[in-house]
């Protein structure tokens, strides 16, 4: 263990440093995909091409072909019926760079990776991990064409159930990476009752909540009516007839953009005041300066992340607000991932390799 521990320390850093490249350009990936469906041209581009398709068209033989094709689906014959060649210019390059951007991500993930697998620099543990992030990362791909190909064929805009798992999945990805990055540092572990822990998690996971209902309510465009706050049609909480009309009721979750825009918001309100409780529960516990500054980061990020929403929706979503109300919501579950880390137990190299003894073996 000692011969692999010291073939693997050079590397520490190139590896960390490799790490956090992925994960910033994830973070840009997800805004351009917010851009790209703020100015609905998702798309723009019919066909899935992964390797040929890293080209975009290089003459107007091409650029006619590639309109032809996006004339040929619903969104054009609805929505953008007379749109001129610049037009779909400009929203072909918004989708082209977000596809672009991926392709980009995966090179830079994949070859690094296979030359650090080859040098041996990475722990049996943090290999796992490693390789079940690019599993992941090779599914989004599936999906972002999954996603894609529900628009093409009966709808004028992808499915927003799709578009969800699309920004959900990118973002747990970016999250493995996160805790993969704070994992490889060795820092002391506070000691905290049970329910700081608890209620850590429970912040992560409403924040990916949150953001799952923030994917729906782009998906539906819900967030273009309904702009008033804190009232919505007309009160604080609208009458039930309005929020639970289709059936079978549970679809109004889902597709009714009334209840969506009304569940975002009740979340959000949730997702601060536990968050709030969480950052007095750690002062009161003494938890240590690294977990209260942690908490109370997280209560700040969160409110700025409302206050931008709700200026978002009183503006009926213009671009630059809606894609920093998009980043600082990566800052939120960023942080809510770095606090969920600290407060989890993890097990050392030693603890790993004591559970492995047989039964009985003094250790």
């Amino acid at each position: 263990m000692i011969a692999g521990s010291t073939q693997q320390a050079p590397h520490a850093t190139a590896v960390r440093s490799w790490l956090i490249v992925v994960a910033a350009l994830i973070a840009v990936m997800v805004l351009v995909g917010g851009a790209t469906r703020l100015t609905e041209s998702g798309l723009s581009i019919v066909e899935w091409k992964p390797v040929t398709g890293t080209l975009p068209p290089l003459n107007e033989a091409q650029w006619a072909q590639a309109f032809e094709g996006y004339k040929a689906i619903p969104q054009y014959r609805e929505l953008n019926a007379g749109m001129s060649l610049a037009e779909f210019k400009t929203i072909f390059w918004w989708e082209w760079s977000h596809r672009l951007l991926g392709r980009v991500i995966g090179a830079v993930y994949l070859l690094p990776f296979l030359y650090f697998l080859w040098r041996g620099a990475f722990s049996a543990e943090l290999k796992k991990r490693l390789w079940l992030i690019f599993a992941l990362g090779t599914l989004q791909g599936a999906v972002g064409w999954w996603m894609v190909a529900s628009g093409l064929s009966q709808r004028t805009e992808v499915s927003q159930y799709r578009l969800a798992m699309h920004l959900v999945l990118a973002l747990i990805i970016f999250a493995s990476i996160v805790w993969t990055l704070r994992r490889m540092s060795a820092r002391p572990q506070p000691v905290v009752p049970p329910r700081l822990k608890i209620s850590g998690v429970a912040v992560l996971a409403l924040t990916f909540v949150q953001i799952y209902f923030g994917a729906l309510v782009a998906g539906l465009r819900a967030g273009r009516v309904y702009n008033t706050w804190p009232e919505i049609d007309g009160a604080f909480i609208p009458s039930a007839a309005r929020l639970f009309f289709e059936e079978p009721w549970w679809r109004n979750l889902f597709d009714n953009t009334l209840t969506v825009q009304f569940e975002h918001r009740m979340t959000a309100y949730a997702l601060l005041a536990l968050a709030v409780l969480h950052a007095v529960d750690s002062v009161r516990s003494r938890a240590g300066v690294a977990v209260v500054g942690g908490a109370w980061s997280l209560v700040a990020a969160i409110t700025l992340q409302a206050v931008l929403g709700i200026l978002t929706l009183l503006h009926q979503v213009p671009i630059d607000l809606a894609l920093a109300h998009q980043a600082v919501a990566i800052v939120v579950l960023t942080l809510a991932v770095l606090q969920t880390e600290r407060l989890v137990a993890r097990r050392t190299e030693h603890d790993r390799q004591k559970l492995a003894m047989p039964l009985g073996q003094p250790g």
